[in-house]
């Protein structure tokens, strides 16, 4: 993500990066936009070389961007993973970005996004989820809508490595952002959603497991934060973490905060808590969204209040 921003001129992304390209005005959206979009898509589009050549978005926050309030907390709501968890091992911990040798299932569950912004090819991350469809894929708002569109051509390529598919590409047929993210682009609300079709006869979840979700999980945990960066010093072949001790963010929104080096490309990709580093397995509890641009090397992701369980209900259940 060429590093960071938010409202105040700072630019937002942790992933849908790119160096620059982008300065955005305040979208111009109605309150009751619509939050899902059926997807379209070209046969064969994703080639090896397009990949390879999606550019991680850059995106822009403009001051007095309309703001809504911050995530409404509850009680806690766990969505179990596919697999038991075990006490987290700090072998890894805390690691300010790198490239994840650990294996386990979170090689699996996580991915690249590719999809296609006006005229444009361009990438984030995402990870599987645990759903009653089988199919979801959590990822950033920005990484389903931007500027007051939905994003098209919308695939989940899990496993990713240097232009290879070793799990498929996986097409959305929906895709789904908070009422929030939909009306006004707010970054307290920066959560996305795929539904993704059926690939040689099996669901995503069956093809590559799911990593169980927590919404209303609380501030100040350990967490672990992976994604796909492709703006340099990284190139969007592998699979990168982060690790270390998340902190409430006390400038422009309610984010999870946590140091990470993390650019252009990683949106979307997953924060965790209860991390396993021996299975790969963990509690999903954020996405990669945002930086600051005066605060280099840290990294901020929404928290999962209602307004993201709302949105996960809609496409668990589509």
């Amino acid at each position: 993500m060429n590093r960071h921003r938010t409202a105040l001129s700072v630019l937002l992304s942790a992933g849908a990066l790119v160096a620059g390209v982008l300065t955005a005005a305040t979208p111009s959206i109605a309150a009751d936009a619509p939050a899902s979009f059926r997807q379209q898509h070209t046969q064969g589009f994703w080639t090896a070389e397009r990949m390879r050549e999606a550019t991680p978005l850059d995106v822009t926050a403009v001051p007095g961007a309309a703001r809504t309030p911050v995530a409404t907390a509850a009680a806690p709501t766990a969505v179990a993973p596919t697999a038991a968890l075990s006490a987290a091992s700090p072998t890894a911990f805390p690691q300010a970005g790198g490239a994840w040798t650990g294996g386990g299932a979170v090689v699996k569950t996580s991915g690249r996004v590719f999809f296609t912004m006006g005229s444009r090819t361009a990438s984030c991350s995402g990870n599987s989820i645990t759903s009653a469809n089988g199919s979801t894929v959590m990822t950033a708002g920005h990484c389903v809508k931007y500027q007051g569109a939905w994003h098209t051509n919308w695939v989940f390529v899990p496993a990713y490595n240097n232009g290879s598919a070793p799990y498929g590409q996986w097409s959305a047929t929906q895709t789904f952002a908070t009422d929030q993210w939909a009306a006004s682009e707010d970054m307290n609300m920066d959560v996305g959603l795929a539904v993704v079709a059926p690939l040689n006869g099996q669901t995503l979840s069956q093809a590559v497991g799911a990593q169980g979700v927590l919404f209303n999980g609380g501030y100040n945990k350990k967490m672990y934060s992976f994604g796909f960066p492709a703006a340099a010093p990284y190139d969007g072949t592998k699979l990168v973490y982060c690790s270390g001790n998340s902190g409430k963010d006390f400038l422009l929104t309610k984010d999870h905060g946590l140091g990470c080096n993390m650019t252009g490309g990683s949106s979307g990709g997953p924060w965790f808590q209860d991390f396993n580093e021996a299975t790969g397995l963990g509690t999903q509890v954020s996405v990669n969204s945002f930086g600051y641009t005066f605060l280099p090397n840290r990294m901020y992701g929404p928290y999962l209040g209602n307004e993201a369980k709302a949105a996960y209900d809609k496409a668990q259940t589509s």
